[in-house]
């Protein structure tokens, strides 16, 4: 047989695609090509591939005098990465007649190493999810991804670490020894089991109650985490405001199932998977020289960002204004839209971008401003530039506001309250969730939470009384509030009242939402 076809994938853009590594072999002096808009990483499994093949004991395709050509199908997709040396190695070996073997309805994917072993590489939870929808019936990844891709059903996962196995695995009898080939005795791999889904250990660092004092800051996030609502704190330095930020992730109930294997497949692509499955939502903290790209993803192929990593979970800025204007703009779609599309001349991606923003800031560059025995040191205009970084739009999109001042001396050294700590308020905030889930459901509607609701499903979605839509534009007249605002402000008064345990909307639901309405930006600097 001198032609052979292997079923493969690749990520690309986050989505995974099928590829189908079509081997041929013909006569002629020695010659290797692989087409279908390789890249440089694509290109060199030739030679890793031919040295991986001589050493698990067959003869290296460089040893013939034949031509090789590898074709990764659809063509007009640009290939990438390593995950294509596996699938191209058994088809070579099929096609070359060394390999008897029926590869139908399995898909291969895995890196070689020059002497044979199998390296692990990102994306496989994706990649096999989608293997699963396509009607294959065995999938073979890496041994070190093995546990990643079980966490599929409807699909054997086998993990493999080196040629060899694999080849003595796949074969219909044994193969005989000849000078091409060892004796390989048949053998089959264990197909890894699907363990149930449960949460891994909580592990955080700062617990609520590790912060003193701030009742006003803990409860607007204890709000926003019930709710999914974005936040902004201000304050002096040293109160607490990134502590506070740092132990919202312990407040924040687990990922469901869909919800983890959507998260994990992303920080695979990405390689920033730690664990087989992330079960908790995860927290990205970006420093404030973060560039444009870093933040929203881009690349001449583009990449996903902090913001897609984020998502499921928090994306937390620190000294918010600091970062560049281009940056904090960048923002408006992924806050409103929930994703983020990234178009470049070689493709436009769309990425997910459904996170909670926590900022943090301090009243005016040096920190002092309005605090108390202390002296401003900024010029007028440092302070209206520092202002003028946060633009109204992005004001808009932040549902809470709130201060976080200085704290007594005295309260520091005070020991933790058992009503602060993060597994109480995480029981709240859980219930809270809980009972929006279930009435959105009730209503067929696709939210989880408050925050998801669209303008256009607010009046189904969060009907209220005549009573309180009266105080409601009351106070938008007052405030002077936009339409995005006024849709927020209902919203977030939703979440006050399942968290007050509140059939429907009330006044004083309402009133404590509008506490945190941003009546001068940040202490009005």
């Amino acid at each position: 047989m001198s032609f052979a076809a292997v079923s493969s994938a690749q990520i690309h853009f986050l989505k995974p695609n099928l590829v189908r590594v079509e081997v041929d072999l013909s006569r002629g002096l020695n010659a290797f090509s692989i087409v279908g808009l390789p890249d440089k990483a694509v290109e060199e499994a030739k030679d890793r591939m031919s040295a991986a093949i001589k050493n698990s004991g067959f003869r290296s395709p460089k040893q013939k005098n034949q031509k090789v050509t590898i074709l990764l199908a659809p063509a007009d997709i640009k290939k990438e990465g390593t995950l294509f040396d596996v699938p191209m190695a058994i088809g070579y070996l099929i096609a070359s007649g060394l390999l008897p073997a029926n590869v139908e309805k399995k898909l291969f994917v895995g890196e070689l190493s020059l002497d044979g072993t199998v390296r692990g590489i990102g994306g496989v939870l994706p990649i096999v999810r989608e293997a699963r929808a396509a009607g294959f019936e065995e999938a073979y990844v890496p041994h070190a991804n093995m546990r990643e891709a079980a966490l599929v059903d409807g699909i054997k996962i086998f993990g493999i670490k080196d040629l060899l196995s694999l080849v003595a695995h796949v074969t219909e009898r044994d193969i005989m020894p000849d000078e091409d080939c060892p004796f390989v005795q048949k053998r089959s791999l264990t197909p890894e089991q699907k363990t149930p889904f449960l949460p891994s250990e909580r592990n955080y660092q700062i617990d609520f109650a590790d912060v003193k004092g701030q009742k006003s800051a803990k409860r607007g996030l204890e709000i926003a985490a019930a709710g999914g609502h974005n936040i902004a704190m201000w304050g002096p330095p040293g109160t607490g405001k990134t502590l506070l930020a740092k132990a919202f992730i312990s407040i924040l109930p687990p990922l469901q199932l869909e919800e983890a294997l959507e998260v994990t497949g992303i920080h695979s692509v990405a390689g920033t998977l730690r664990e087989p499955l992330i079960t908790y939502p995860p927290l990205r903290a970006p420093h404030h020289t973060a560039s444009y790209i870093a933040l929203v993803g881009g690349g001449s192929i583009p990449k996903p960002g902090e913001i897609t990593l984020s998502h499921r979970g928090v994306l937390f800025l620190d000294e918010f204004p600091e970062f560049d204007r281009r940056v904090i703009d960048a923002l408006r779609e992924p806050l409103e839209e929930r994703m983020v599309t990234v178009s470049r001349i070689k493709g436009s991606a769309q990425f997910p971008a459904n996170f909670t923003l926590i900022a943090a800031m301090n009243p005016c560059p040096c920190g002092n401003r309005g605090v108390k025995g202390k002296t401003c040191s900024c010029a007028g205009h440092e302070i209206e530039r520092y202002r003028r970084k946060i633009s109204g739009p992005i004001v808009d999109r932040i549902d809470l506001w709130t201060e976080v001042s200085a704290v007594e001396h005295e309260k520091l050294t005070e020991g933790r309250g058992s009503e602060e700590l993060s597994e109480h308020i995480r029981k709240r905030v859980a219930d809270a969730r809980q009972k929006a889930e279930e009435r959105y459901q009730m209503l067929q509607l696709p939210f989880k939470t408050n925050g998801e609701v669209g303008a256009r499903d607010i009046a189904t979605a969060i009907p209220l009384t005549d009573v309180v839509k009266k105080t409601l534009n009351l106070a938008a007249r007052k405030y002077d509030l936009s339409a995005r605002s006024y849709h927020r402000l209902i919203k977030l008064a939703r979440t006050v009242a399942d968290i007050e345990d509140h059939k429907d909307v009330l006044e004083s639901d309402l009133m404590e939402a509008l506490q945190y309405r941003p009546k001068q930006l940040y202490g009005g600097v």
